[in-house]
């Protein structure tokens, strides 16, 4: 096992350090004493500004991405497998010879050597489960180093407004760790945390496989038991807490009838069935999903030693995260503006299914993330569009997220519209194609009347966040 003295022994330097999985690993090795630099691209193309200043204001040495940035042979070069070997960063550390670790490496390397550690895994929600348990420990005085790929509510600050990660002296990590790229294998958690299995990145066998083996390398394993791909592997787990909101087996789970939902938040009774307890959960955060998402951090919480009517009593006051459901406000017009990181099939079908539970118009704005993404899960993310919404709403697309570099771009965007219009038929919502987010924005301006409720969709893409606020500006 690799010690934390390791990794903070020698300088680092991170290729995308502004990038969502990226930026907390910095934030965490620099925490933990290590001397850190990095580039990147968007910094280079003046994106997100205001995110690269305060990485500069505490002490991160930021390079443009022409290589000036690697020094010498001692520096490891962390850069995801995406990033091409073309990269003059990449060209400049092969020829010194530096060492190389993905992001993944990296983190998994951190995971392992702490003392305790929770990771939680699943096609959707990750995010916000980590945020959850990290926000329970934190209460609980556990004092936690949390990893998460999105900006946590309850630990912004005026000197930490990007703070998706927390560095703590307690010696517990919690960490939500990634399918897409194999590299969940690379975890050994005191605590597993497995939310569902969907069609994402990989085929379903492949996911069976790698979330069977996460099952497997950990203590103890909080497993939902209403998703069935997930239930179907608890035999792999050595001791089980299950959590679900129909399953009647959950150790955690919801009492009938209990459940209230409301626009932007939800209250149930959470049961533990170990001893027959109830605690009223009351959450700041709206639909069931996010109910899923608690009962998770609390099975998670209680395997870690953290009592249940402590972990319901904290998420009283979870203030979510950004770009998860984010109402960014409501214009003088009564047209609402959400801000939420939907990317999947499942959890676009959760946003949807979390707006349409309430009266009024949708106008949904969808931005790919990439064009591989898209001709993967395409199909079904155009079913859902079209099931999960009505003939009075609207859906619109851009073409897909590119940055640059070698990738098949030969199907788009108006692929997926022309199966939701299809799927939808005159009963669905209509879909269209406008090709640059500045047309959408003058498409969403011309459509929006009082009622509304406006959702920005994607990832990978931190400018959809001003975009959201841009069009809140102008409706």
């Amino acid at each position: 096992m690799t010690s934390s003295n390791d990794l903070t022994s020698h300088p680092w330097f991170f290729c995308g350090i502004g990038g969502s999985g990226m930026l907390p690993l910095a934030l965490i090795l620099r925490g933990q004493g290590a001397e850190v630099s990095g580039s990147d691209r968007s910094r280079d193309q003046g994106r997100t500004p205001e995110k690269f200043a305060w990485l500069e204001s505490l002490g991160f040495a930021l390079f443009p991405q022409d290589g000036s940035g690697i020094a010498g042979a001692a520096q490891t070069l962390v850069a995801s497998a995406a990033v091409e070997d073309t990269v003059p960063e990449v060209v400049k550390a092969t020829a010194l010879g530096c060492p190389r670790m993905s992001r993944a490496e990296l983190l998994a390397a951190l995971f392992n050597a702490a003392p305790a550690s929770i990771a939680v895994g699943g096609t959707s929600g990750k995010s916000t489960v980590t945020g959850m348990i990290g926000w329970i420990m934190t209460q609980a005085g556990r004092d936690p180093t949390i990893m998460n790929g999105a900006v946590m509510k309850n630990f912004v600050r005026p000197d930490a407004p990007f703070a998706s990660a927390r560095v703590g002296a307690g010696g517990m990590f919690v960490s939500e760790v990634d399918e897409s790229d194999g590299s969940i294998a690379l975890y050994r958690p005191t605590v597993a945390v497995l939310g569902n299995i969907s069609l994402d990145h990989k085929s379903l066998a492949e996911l069976r496989a790698l979330f069977g083996d996460f099952l497997v390398h950990a203590t103890t394993c909080a497993v939902n038991l209403d998703d069935a791909e997930s239930a179907a592997l608890t035999g792999m787990a050595r001791n089980l807490i299950g959590f679900g909101i129909a399953s009647e087996t959950a150790t955690i789970g919801v009492a009938a009838g209990s459940i209230v939902e409301a626009p932007t938040s939800l209250a149930a009774t959470v049961i533990d069935r170990r001893d027959g307890s109830r605690h009223p959960l009351a959450l700041k955060v709206p639909g069931r999903h996010n109910l899923a998402n608690a009962l998770a951090a609390i099975a998670a919480a209680s395997a870690a030693g953290v009592s249940v009517s402590d972990a319901v009593a904290a998420l009283g006051t979870f203030a979510g995260l950004a770009r998860r459901f984010d109402i960014v406000g409501t214009s003088a017009a009564g047209v609402t503006v959400i801000d939420d990181f939907g990317h999947n099939p499942d959890k676009v079908a959760a946003t949807l299914a979390t707006l349409k539970a309430h009266p009024g118009r949708v106008i949904a704005f969808f931005q790919p993330h990439g064009y591989g993404p898209l001709r993967q899960m395409g199909a079904e993310l155009a079913q859902v569009l079209a099931s999960r919404l009505g003939g009075e709403d609207r859906v619109i697309l851009c073409d897909p997220v590119y940055f640059g570099g070698t990738v098949d771009r030969s199907v788009g965007s108006e692929r997926i519209v022309e199966l939701v219009n299809a799927a939808g038929g005159a009963a669905g919502a209509r879909a269209e194609h406008i090709p640059t987010r500045e047309q959408v924005a003058d498409r969403i301006v011309a459509l929006a009347r009082p009622g509304d409720r406006v959702v920005i969709m994607g990832a990978r893409d931190d400018t959809l966040a001003s975009f959201a606020q841009g069009v809140l500006a102008r409706v």
